[in-house]
């Protein structure tokens, strides 16, 4: 168990303010994938003034901070990258670029990610070192995390832990959950080609629009019975485009569509299930076709005894009735990159406001502030429990 709780709850109190404030800065001024450099300066601003040495990326994008020496090493991951999205909030720490938003909270990630770091440099000493990670473009694809596994930033780490808030979870809270908490998330294209032809003869040509709508409206159902039926898939079409006018049939038609699965050999297997499934539904019809598959994340798993971990300090500080066990999500998140190499949990931290629910991606999202203190406490108790236990056989280093 991590020791002792109360001066902990008292370190996490006393960084929150600054948080909070840089929560506040970063919201303000949002930057997207692979453009954060602003986001970085800052938070390695603040992570400087608690005494430590920040290793900013070369391309000046994305930095982490080791706390401690020697091993096990425990990695934390925050997101710094904000969303294409025009803020409709009227908060005094709105948006100040148009467009630009930070609407799923990796302004609260960074925020808590740099209090973790400040409480634990405050501690006179660690059971090894405490990695913190502050990853740029999470909502790109592919996403930075891949970057960064590539580049080695997670090699050594016996586990790594990262938030999500969850807007219909009370600050206070922290949801929880071994196993697959969110899907991977593929999109895939199909282009049709045919003769075209007229309308009134569609007996002597290809009938695009005809075979599009096939696809659209069998390749989920056919996909669903070559798989397990206990397996989670979604697979939907977001865009179907073909022809111009009401009595000619057209040359060409285009779809684009996602696939979500929690299952990795799943996930590993889909692009030859798909374009197969497709060919097949549209062999009898006679049109050629291109699809076009274009791997997103994979789904994140969580390890079973790192959850545990996290379960064990978050109700030492919180208490039993603070932690909750949480949903599947079909949302994608780029964590998992890290996950494939190193155990580690992804934790859903309350940040509901009290009159105000909407969804993470909404022009109108924003939190309630106090889930940043709460998710400074849990994640320096968690990362101090995971140090401590790092001689469980899970925890093999990367």
């Amino acid at each position: 168990m991590a020791k002792p709780t109360q001066p902990l709850a008292e370190l996490a109190a006393s960084f929150a303010p600054a948080a909070i404030q840089l929560r506040r800065d970063l919201h303000m001024r949002p930057e997207i994938a692979w453009s954060e450099f602003q986001s970085t300066a800052r938070v390695s601003e603040m992570l400087s003034s608690f005494g430590l040495e920040p290793q900013v990326r070369s391309a000046g994008t994305g930095v982490h901070v080791d706390i401690g020496t020697g091993s096990p090493m425990v990695g934390f991951r925050a997101d710094l990258d904000a969303l294409a999205i025009q803020e409709e909030g009227t908060s005094p720490y709105v948006s100040q670029r148009p467009g630009l938003m930070h609407g799923c909270g990796h302004d609260v990630h960074t925020a808590i990610a740099v209090g973790i770091a400040g409480v634990l440099a405050s501690l006179d000493t660690l059971p090894g070192t405490a990695r913190v990670i502050f990853q740029p473009a999470e909502e790109h694809i592919p996403g930075g995390a891949s970057t960064l596994v590539e580049e080695g930033v997670h090699r050594g780490l016996s586990a790594i832990l990262a938030y999500h808030v969850d807007p219909t979870l009370a600050p206070g809270r922290v949801g929880i959950r071994s196993g697959g908490i969110t899907s991977a998330s593929d999109r895939f294209t199909v282009a049709l080609h045919g003769p075209g032809g007229h309308t009134s003869r569609p007996h002597q040509t290809v009938d695009l629009v005809y075979a599009a709508s096939k696809v659209a409206v069998e390749l989920p159902t056919v996909l669903a019975r070559t798989i397990d039926p206990r397996e989670p898939l979604a697979v939907v079409f977001g865009s179907i485009e073909s022809g111009a006018v009401a009595n000619v049939i057209p040359t060409a038609a285009h779809l684009q569509g996602t696939v979500r699965v929690f299952d990795m050999d799943l996930w590993r297997a889909m692009p030859k299930m798909v374009e197969k499934a497709i060919g097949d539904i549209l062999a009898p019809l006679g049109p050629t076709f291109e699809v076009g598959y274009h791997r997103g994340s994979p789904p994140v798993v969580n390890n079973g005894a790192i959850t545990a971990a996290v379960r064990e300090a978050a109700v030492a500080q919180l208490g039993d009735s603070a932690v909750v066990d949480t949903h599947q999500s079909l949302g994608s998140e780029d964590f998992a990159w890290f996950l494939a190499d190193v155990p580690g949990s992804l934790i859903r931290l309350g940040a509901a406001l009290p009159d105000l629910q909407v969804d993470l991606h909404s022009s109108r999202f924003d939190v309630d502030e106090a889930c940043i203190e709460a998710g400074i406490l849990v994640g320096a108790a968690s990362i101090l429990e995971l140090l401590e236990d790092a001689t469980r056989s899970a925890f093999s280093p990367a």
